[in-house]
């Protein structure tokens, strides 16, 4: 690692408004688009290449996006066109737009996994929740009332935000190195958050561009689903975190998917290592009397989760209660609910 760890530190206090660009390296430009929940913001990026840009994600497809970008490419972008966007991974924030940019020449480059993952989600529009959904929410002891209300309603589609994305990209791949901003980057895949999420590291410079795998201060969700429902994404995570651990120094300015640029890499990586050992070590105390993920909110979050968050905070309880499970340290047993009860061993 590097020579000891400082602390973090934002050298960039002042977030860009609506429509405006921030410089934050020699040819780099940081910008922001609104998301209509709680995190209510996604950071984008665009690197100067000369004749062109390189963009790094897209927010969600929205008019509202739409105009946002279009006042960007006019103005702070120069009306230069985007001849190449990077998706660090497959969540709709970072997504959402990059078949609009497609329809207009841009190339499209992105993890392989997180391609298949957005086209197959996107395409895959349910107006009800499936058998196999509706099986996951009685395995994790969702809330009854929850349960019945979500069981009418018609879920939440990548198809709502995410433009199509037509047949055709350019692979990214760990260990390849990219040129882009007139800077050659290092590519590390990271996992737990998103599968083969992709960030860069500048061999040129200071810059890391670190997606939602590299965040200052919030945990980003490791969430596990009914299209996975036995996934450990907190193992994932965490091994991804010590990987990044020798790559990290101090002076790197880390430009993350949500919330303000940063210094203190090294010590940003044991914290979020460290975070979910706590919560782990927190949840095994809880479950020495078995209990069921949508019971197991107190120790984890140690405040109060209210109904927009409730979705996120179940399928991240499922997500640690699996890592215990998983690695010997919880048993597992079916309730006459139908619940999968666990217990610490």
């Amino acid at each position: 690692m590097a020579d000891g760890v400082g602390g973090i530190r934002y050298p960039f206090p002042e977030a860009p408004t609506e429509g405006e660009a921030i410089k934050v390296a020699e040819g780099v430009l940081w910008m922001r688009l609104p998301l209509p929940m709680a995190l209510d913001h996604v950071n984008v990026y665009a690197l100067d290449d000369g004749d062109s840009w390189t963009v790094i994600d897209t927010g969600f497809a929205s008019k509202r996006s739409r105009a946002i970008w279009k006042t960007l490419l006019d103005g702070p972008l120069g009306g230069k066109p985007v001849n190449r966007l990077i998706v660090t991974h497959h969540h709709p924030d970072h997504v959402g737009l990059a078949g609009w940019f497609i329809t207009q020449g841009t190339e499209l480059w992105m993890p392989r996994t997180g391609w298949l993952l957005a086209r197959m989600l996107t395409l895959d529009v349910q107006e009800l929740p499936t058998p196999e959904a509706l099986t996951f929410y009685t395995r994790a002891g969702m809330d009854a009332a929850e349960f019945e209300k979500r069981k009418t309603e018609r879920p939440f589609n990548f198809a709502d935000c995410v433009v199509p994305l037509p047949q055709g990209f350019n692979r990214l791949q760990d260990g390849q190195t990219i040129t882009m901003g007139g800077r050659a980057w290092d590519i590390r895949m990271g996992d737990g958050h998103a599968a083969e999420h992709a960030t860069f590291w500048s061999r040129d410079d200071n810059l890391v561009i670190g997606g939602d795998q590299l965040l200052p201060s919030i945990s980003a969700n490791l969430g596990v689903y009914p299209t996975e429902p036995g996934a450990d994404p907190v193992a994932d995570w965490i091994a991804s975190c010590e990987a990044f651990q020798p790559l990290a120094r101090d002076d790197q300015l880390v430009l993350g998917g949500h919330k303000l640029p940063f210094t203190g890499l090294p010590l940003r990586l044991i914290q979020m290592i460290e975070n979910h050992h706590g919560a782990l070590a927190r949840l095994l105390e809880h479950i020495t009397t078995a209990k069921a993920a949508g019971e197991c909110f107190a120790p984890l979050f140690k405040r109060t989760i209210g109904p927009s968050e409730y979705g996120l905070a179940l399928v991240e309880a499922v997500a640690h209660l699996n890592h215990l499970h998983q690695t010997g340290k919880a048993s597992r047993t079916l309730r006459d609910d139908g619940a999968w009860a666990f217990q610490a061993v």
